[in-house]
């Protein structure tokens, strides 16, 4: 649905992004992370088609954005990270003009759907001036969603609400995923664990790493790692546990409590399940344990690039190009 490939971005002779190159699946929500001025936002405004790219390419729905920007804005919602809304008008109002200005053939039945999709039909005939942040930003949504677009692109969809706001917005996103493709560009790290799929983690205009969380553990700690919990371990289970091929370490945490170390290259949860099983240990528990989304990213954004010598290109995750670490030309991304 989404392909970018190497594209880059300059400021005059300040970089902004760097060879980004990324994919998005039809129906998937990508969380698209990074600290403030890690190119985020410039990102998201090519994908859109309302800023060309200084070089290379990004398809939206097999469409290029800088020979095609017409067709892509025709299937893409966008809101943005301060929504233009017309306080003075109402609800419904703002909604039925939006879509009168995106070419919408019905633009009240249009309206109908996004309130009805984003929980606003009670409120309407309200004045948008007259409504909390949380239901402003759903009317934000709303129009984002009045011309049924393929791919929804939201830039800090949540930033400036309280907590209940907060989860409402969220599941109000998760709701809409399946039937669009959505980026989730956010650098409130809790907000990707629990909307999205996959993640995606930008730093100073380059992309650094691309997975699902339980991978880029395994990656940053060059091994996986399962708990288990069993009502009646014995005195062989840690030796029995260390045997089965593919685990490297078992670390005993308390009564009958483990965490088991397995090589990157190797799953084998299924034998430990049949293992505990038939020993008769009583398998209560086996999940695989990853580091939070907050150690990962303080990971990839500061250890990483300080590790690496100056000047040496250091590989991105899943096809990113290389980064080289060290000083940037001319400036920080954006």
């Amino acid at each position: 649905m989404i392909e970018v490939e190497h594209l880059t971005k300059y400021y005059g002779d300040l970089p902004a992004i760097q060879d980004v190159s990324f994919g998005v699946k039809k129906g998937e929500i990508l969380g698209f992370l990074g600290p403030n001025s890690a190119g985020k936002t410039t990102t998201m405004r090519i994908l859109s088609g309302y800023m060309p790219p200084t070089a290379g390419k990004a398809r939206v729905a097999g469409y290029d954005v800088s020979t095609d920007s017409l067709e892509v804005r025709r299937r893409i919602g966008y809101l943005p990270e301060t929504v233009p809304l017309y306080h003075e008008m109402a609800v419904r109002s703002y909604l039925e003009y939006m879509a009168a200005l995106r070419g919408v053939a019905k633009p009240a039945q249009a309206a109908e759907r996004a309130m009805e999709a984003c929980g606003l039909a009670e409120r309407r005939d309200m004045l948008i001036g007259k409504l909390s942040k949380g239901y402003k930003q759903r009317v934000g949504l709303a129009q984002a969603l009045i011309h049924d677009p393929e791919v929804l692109i939201l830039d800090e969809p949540t930033i400036g609400l309280d907590p209940r706001q907060i989860i409402e917005v969220r599941n109000l996103i998760k709701g809409l995923g399946g039937s669009h493709t959505i980026i989730l560009s956010t650098h409130i790290l809790p907000e990707a664990s629990q909307v999205c799929e996959r993640v995606m983690i930008i730093n100073k205009g380059h992309i650094v790493a691309e997975d699902t969380p339980e991978h880029l553990t395994g990656r940053l700690r060059g091994a996986q790692h399962v708990h288990i919990q069993v009502a009646r371990p014995a005195r062989d289970t840690v030796s029995s546990l260390e045997a089965v091929p593919g685990v490297l370490t078992v670390a005993e945490q308390g009564a009958g409590s483990y965490e088991v170390e397995m090589a990157l290259d190797a799953d084998p949860r299924a034998q430990i399940a049949e293992l505990v099983v038939g020993r008769g240990w009583g398998l209560l528990e086996l999940r695989p344990v990853s580091m939070s989304l907050e150690e990962i990213f303080l990971t990839l954004t500061t250890e990483d690039a300080a590790a690496a010598p100056e000047g040496e290109a250091v590989p991105a995750q899943h096809g990113g190009g290389q980064r080289t670490v060290g000083p940037a030309r001319g400036g920080e991304a954006r």
